[in-house]
């Protein structure tokens, strides 16, 4: 499928890898309208793609994965309850889920500050690799906001209650090993080991039965998502069935008994 052409971000493909870049340097890659839309625009064309097999998304330069929202966006007074910024809000929501409900495995690769909204985007992807003069932040109390796009549940999913509250309340930043230690980012890595690392979980991925990583992550999210334990349970038996009936089941299968 041929992707694009896009305004705020720039869209690769490599076999069934499709990298995709906030294209923003000059505004530390923020997330306007613009930026949101393309990133939706992307992701729906990637859906109706099922040989992609796995989604790398990063920001351009090296000083951020992403800034955040555009905060130019919410300069000025406003009324109360506007209808545009409530429809922006849900519309953003919308589109930071796009990784998690994605179909294929989506790795955020983090190189420099992510922020705001750019962590509230990295934190619905399913893997976060990060530099380790990366830089992890929610300073909406900063500008007397708080945080949107479902960023309160996402982040206690993440880190537990306790560890959300001290990012949110303090408005502070913390650096990519405190991050680890927290649980926000899978792994920390010198700057020029970064394209590797990610390249490495790719491969990793790729020696695995693709249908069956893409099932995983359906069961994953489900139980991530569910409302009691049982429904997470049919779920995942549902899908655990689904995949068992497939040839890729069978063949890797005998491919391990032959060994």
């Amino acid at each position: 499928m041929q992707h694009g052409p896009f305004r705020h971000i720039h869209l690769d493909r490599e076999d069934g890898v499709v990298s995709i870049t906030i294209d923003r340097p000059e505004k530390h890659n923020a997330l306007n309208d613009g930026a949101m839309l393309d990133l939706s625009r992307a992701f729906a064309e990637i859906e109706f793609d099922r040989s992609v097999d796995a989604v790398v998304i990063e920001g351009a330069g090296d000083e951020a994965f992403s800034a955040g929202a555009d905060i130019e966006q919410y300069a000025g007074p406003s009324e109360d309850h506007d209808p545009m910024q409530k429809e922006r809000q849900d519309r953003f929501y919308e589109v930071y889920r796009e990784p998690f409900e994605c179909h294929a495995p989506v790795i955020a690769k983090i190189d420099g500050f992510c922020v705001g909204g750019g962590l509230i985007f990295a934190m619905y992807c399913d893997l976060r690799i990060a530099s380790e003069g990366s830089q992890f932040g929610v300073p909406t109390a900063n500008i007397g906001q708080v945080p949107t796009g479902g960023a309160t549940r996402r982040a206690v999913e993440l880190v537990g209650e306790a560890t959300a509250k001290e990012l949110v309340f303090t408005a502070g930043y913390v650096d990519a090993e405190t991050a680890t230690d927290a649980g926000l980012v899978n792994d920390v890595v010198p700057s020029e080991a970064l394209d590797d690392r990610v390249a490495s979980l790719i491969d990793a991925m790729g020696d695995a039965g693709r249908e069956a990583v893409k099932n995983s992550k359906r069961a994953i999210n489900a139980a991530v998502e569910a409302e009691n334990p049982k429904t997470a349970r049919e779920r995942e038996a549902d899908l655990w069935w689904e995949q068992f009936a497939t040839a890729e089941r069978r063949d890797l299968v005998d491919e391990f008994t032959d060994r």
